[in-house]
């Protein structure tokens, strides 16, 4: 039993031997979670490790699945700003949610600057709205007061 593991050893080793004898580069193996690269050196067996830079094929995909789940529209806030709120800034707001929706896979980026604007303008129109209502019957009923106290 002993044996016939040894000779599988050697065969392999051979085979890696002869692998290696044929190359005329050297092989350059990529760490997965360092981001260093092994080049091993010409008749040692000694391996020089050197810094790269990260690997931006992987980077990107992981950019694009973290980045694009956390991604919001607003697209319901910017409806209820149309209904609720002033509507022309509304529609702007839904015109951003829109444009978040079609940028989140593309360009998250600037889908993230899409849904900070879109969620600012619902607010602003909603507030504005609110303001409006609360606004105009406390100046009738200060107008109207100033009128009786005029007569």
């Amino acid at each position: 039993m002993g044996n016939n593991s040894e000779e599988i050893k050697d065969v392999g080793l051979k085979r890696i031997a002869d692998r290696n004898k044929y190359k005329s580069k050297p092989s350059v193996s990529r760490e997965k979670n360092t981001g260093m690269a092994k080049i091993p050196k010409s008749g040692t067996a000694e391996n020089v490790t050197l810094e790269t830079g990260p690997d931006f094929r992987n980077m990107s995909r992981m950019h694009n699945d973290i980045s694009t789940s956390h991604i919001r529209d607003y697209r319901w806030l910017a409806i209820a700003s149309i209904i609720c709120g002033i509507s022309c800034i509304g529609i702007s707001a839904l015109i951003n949610s829109v444009k978040v929706q079609e940028r989140r896979e593309s360009d998250p980026e600037k889908a993230q600057v899409y849904s900070g604007n879109a969620r600012k303008l619902s607010f602003i129109a909603i507030a504005v709205w609110v303001g409006l209502l609360i606004l105009i019957p406390m100046l009738m009923a200060l107008l109207s007061y100033l009128f009786t106290l005029q007569d």
